[in-house]
């Protein structure tokens, strides 16, 4: 491949970039150091050391043994002071040298600050903030102290939880009101979930919660951005690259830019550029340039491209990169063949994705002790499971650099939403420019990153509306107009954020929020719909989601409770814990659901024999009703991805991957990472090649007077996906046993060579239950498996037991086979191989060792059949795995 610069000449990197000049180089300096806290307002309160940097108020309580741990037990309820009360945080830090140096500015960079703070260097207030998630930079030349000196910087965090009620009495003409948390909240630009959530604690931090800088510069390359575009041939592509530069009194007709674009380290082309009005422009074209893929779909090569801001006599002043995929992307809305409404399906490289995945909050109510590693576990967990997009949530943070550094390298497509959920904001000017500056500030920051491929307005602010009959007249395109109706968010949402993604990543998609589309948010056929009619709602039964889609699913969801090792953690005494059983005043503050004994009880009295004791196999038992709830969803959905003009429902995405604290929620794999048995479910139908069974009921009368004379018939509904890109011969296998005795009492390819079409699902027959006597309710008796065989090969399994589990005569196998084999060479790790001699519902393996790392779960064993499950990680000693399955 290679890239061509347009202007001013192709070069050559050379060594005389770094010739010396009396020009300064930037320096940063990390202000990590020293770092004390204490209350303000408390007379015997004295400066403590944090506990790390950044960092919050809880995280250095707890360090300093002040409050005990609020994700154990309920300490929750004695930390809420903490909210309430100022802080202060202090430290010193010298005078870099460069201080008298002729034309040198210092400025004081803070990446974040949570939320209301007041800045002091040296006795002397430089900033006062009022947004976390703005960034700022505070000039301090003449503030600091001369070379070397000592300097005290002192910054005062004011309760956002005070301050957030003034407002509210500030403007009593807006119409206040939320869901989850408390309505003070709409008025404060801080993390959402802070106040609390159905899924997570209410803890008001506040803090130094991103890095904080001392920078030393004469001039410096103040934002390095660029534009990408792909030819929809994919044979080339141009990036348009573009660095605005804050010019030193000394420099100002002196300065060039030398952009470099490299990959794997090479670089490919270069170009000097010289500044003028403060910023350097160039353009690059390429050939055959190498594509970013979506997991699954390609591989995930990055560019970086390298601004270095030189002086006449090229040495090096300042130097910005940024890594960037070459894709492109679109959200594609067009009528369908044979079905109301419009499509809703991203485009990758002209490729039509199907979007499995699942919504991201926050993954710790305190921030700062998340690491990059961390991160990146949470994403391999995602994109091991098959996952290709994640939505980042409303409620909770405009997430660190590392998380979408982990999403560029693995291929995982980002729904980034902006930060306001289920409730009414209010509009005042005031609020406006904050939102306003918040949102350049972040779209800045994130708009570099190939994993973007949407940006939401907001979370069910729409849906909220509609909850209380706020005024929105649809017809009603006048902004101004928004602004005098008792839901003036409206004007953030359909006027400042989208003007601030078309300014400044015109690139990218804009949705006004999710969900969003169609006459109102629950309409299926256009936009996206968060399916909560299972588990709120309506309370349908899962097995039904094929008749509760929509053209994308961006929520939807089913409780369950986190690992019984989880459990035990956040019980004060753990296993010896006299709260340690299900309906438990402890286990039950560590679910902020509002009705959700009733509700995990209705789905697990309407699908399974189920109980209580021992805990183990209720917490199971709750795993094993999520893993069918959302397997049935992804399965049905996916149903409907048939193919050019009938991309029925284009994506699902699951409420939620993650947890911010030990919980029992909606979760795939709890707070400590650790998978509950979904996680293994969704892995499985979301891989390249599925095949799906459906039973359904007929029963016909023998005409229109009877009641009794009627015609029953239970039929199963067979079909494949193929979300590979290559069109796959088949053989198509069915089989069927007795529940109770392991017979096979039906065996039978159903085709030798059958197609499946490339990136589409298809359907492939419909049959009665096979049963050896007709008319006797046998049906209920059966176990149907399903398989697809590819070159000798099982690409594809299904196991479908009757409907509802509860009525299925279960039987504990006399014979469970666990078995390990390998370890010991290369020819495996310690395998896991399972069989039994009858039908088995949700085998589930658990190891007390976090180490061991199963590739599957959760499995469902027929005879004849034995099941691998791969094991990664640590050695498994066998000796220390459990075994769970329905009906133990």
């Amino acid at each position: 491949m290679e890239i061509k610069g347009s202007e001013c000449g192709l070069i050559a990197p050379t060594s005389s970039d770094n010739q010396s000049s009396t020009m300064e180089l930037r320096t940063v300096i990390p202000i990590d150091q020293h770092w004390k806290f204490k209350q303000l307002d408390a007379k015997s309160s004295e400066f403590l050391p944090v506990a790390q940097f950044p960092t919050n108020i809880h995280m250095d309580l707890i360090h300093n043994a002040i409050i005990p741990d609020p994700f154990i037990g309920k300490n929750e309820n004695d930390v809420q002071w903490v909210g309430e009360k100022t802080w202060v945080y202090k430290t010193t830090f010298s005078t870099p040298t460069t201080r008298s140096s002729k034309g040198v500015k210092l400025v004081l960079a803070f990446d974040g600050l949570d939320t209301y703070a007041t800045v002091c260097l040296n006795g002397r207030e430089i900033l006062r903030t009022e947004d976390m998630f703005i960034p700022e930079r505070v000039d301090v030349t003449g503030t600091l102290k001369r070379d070397g000196g000592d300097n005290v910087l002192e910054i005062t965090f004011e309760p956002a939880w005070l301050i957030g009620k003034k407002l509210v009495e500030k403007y009593p003409e807006h119409k206040w009101g939320c869901w989850n948390g408390d309505p003070s909240r709409l008025a404060v630009r801080k993390a959402q979930y802070h106040y609390g959530w159905d899924w997570g604690p209410t803890l008001l931090t506040c803090g130094p919660w991103r890095p904080i800088y001392l920078e030393a510069y004469t001039s410096r390359i103040e934002n390095l951005y660029f534009t990408t575009d792909v030819d929809k041939s994919l044979k080339s592509a141009e990036v348009v690259a573009q660095a605005d530069i804050e010019v030193g009194e000394e420099d100002v007709e002196s300065l060039r830019i030398k952009f470099e674009i490299s990959i794997r380290g090479r670089v490919m082309s270069a170009e000097v550029v010289p500044v003028q009005d403060g910023s350097a422009r160039a353009t690059f074209r390429t050939q055959n340039p190498e594509l970013w893929y979506p997991a699954r779909y390609g591989s995930q090569p990055l560019y970086e491209i390298r601004a270095i801001l030189l002086s006449p006599s090229n040495s090096v002043h300042d130097t910005v990169a940024k890594r960037f995929g070459l894709r492109r992307a679109k959200v594609v809305q067009r009528k369908l063949d044979d079905a109301p409404g419009t499509t809703f399906f991203f485009e990758i490289n002209n490729i039509p994705v199907f979007c499995g995945g699942s919504d991201w909050i926050p993954a710790d109510s305190f921030i700062p002790r998340l690491t990059p590693q961390k991160y990146r576990d949470w994403v391999k967990l995602a994109v091991d499971g098959n996952q290709i997009m994640i939505r980042v949530w409303g409620g909770g943070i405009f997430e660190q650099a590392s998380f979408y550094d982990a999403c560029d390298e693995m291929g995982v497509l980002v729904w980034q939403d902006f930060l306001f959920g289920c409730g009414n904001y209010p509009a005042n000017n005031d609020f406006l420019d904050l939102v306003k500056r918040e949102a350049v500030a972040n779209v800045k920051i994130l708009r570099h990153h190939p994993c973007i491929a949407i940006w939401a307005g907001n979370n069910e602010d729409y849906q909220y509306q509609e909850s209380e009959g706020l005024q929105l007249d649809p017809e009603d395109g006048n902004p101004d107009n928004w602004l005098r109706t008792d839901f003036p968010a409206r004007y953030i949402y359909e006027k400042i954020l989208p003007d601030v993604v078309k300014d400044l990543d015109p690139g990218t998609f804009y949705h006004p929020g999710s969900p969003w589309g169609g006459k109102d948010t629950r309409d299926p056929t256009v936009g996206d719909i968060h399916q909560w009619n299972v588990w709120h709602g309506t309370q349908e039964k899962y097995q039904d989601f094929d008749l509760l889609s929509g053209r994308f699913v961006s929520e939807f969801g089913m409780e369950a409770f986190p690992s019984m090792k989880t459990i035990d953690d956040y019980l004060p005494l753990g296993k010896e814990d006299p709260d340690r059983y299900p309906q438990s005043s402890t286990v039950d503050f560590h679910n902020k659901a509002a009705g959700h004994e009733r509700r995990i009880a209705l789905y697990l009295v309407e699908n399974m024999q189920y109980k209580f004791s021992p805990f183990e196999q209720f917490v199971y038992c709750t795993q094993l009703l999520q893993a069918e709830c959302l397997a049935s969803a992804y399965r049905l959905w996916k149903r409907q991805w048939k193919g050019p003009g009938k991309e029925y429902c284009a994506g699902a995405l699951v409420w939620q991957l993650n947890d911010c604290w030990p919980v029992s929620s909606w979760a795939m794999v709890d707070y400590h990472l650790r998978p509950k048995l979904a996680y293994y479910a969704v892995k499985r139908e979301l891989a390249s090649i599925t095949i799906g069974l459906k039973r359904s009921v007929h029963s016909t009368p023998a005409d229109k007077y009877t009641r009794v004379d009627v015609k029953t018939v239970h039929k199963i509904g067979m079909w494949a996906s193929n979300l590979s890109l290559e069109r796959r011969t088949v053989s198509v296998l069915l089989k069927a046993w007795d529940v109770v005795s392991g017979k096979e009492t039906f065996a039978k390819t159903l085709h030798d060579a059958f197609i499946l079409e490339p990136n589409r699902s298809v359907e492939i027959t419909e049959f009665e239950v096979p049963v050896r006597q007709k008319d006797v309710d046998e049906e209920m008796g059966i176990v149907v498996a399903a398989y697809l065989v590819e070159e000798g090969k099982q690409v594809a399994r299904y196991v479908n037991w009757p409907d509802p589990l509860k009525y299925v005569h279960l039987q504990k196998p006399k014979a469970l086979n666990v078995q390990q084999l390998g370890g010991d060479d290369e020819a495996g790790e310690g395998d896991i191989y399972i069989d039994a001699e009858v039908p088995v519902k949700g085998v589930a393996l658990e190891t007390e060792d976090d180490g061991v790392i199963f590739d599957d779960n959760c499995i469902d064993i027929v005879p004849g059949e034995r099941v691998r499950i791969g094991v990664r990680g640590q050695k498994c000693d066998l000796g220390k795995v459990s075994v769970r399955y329905l009906g133990l």
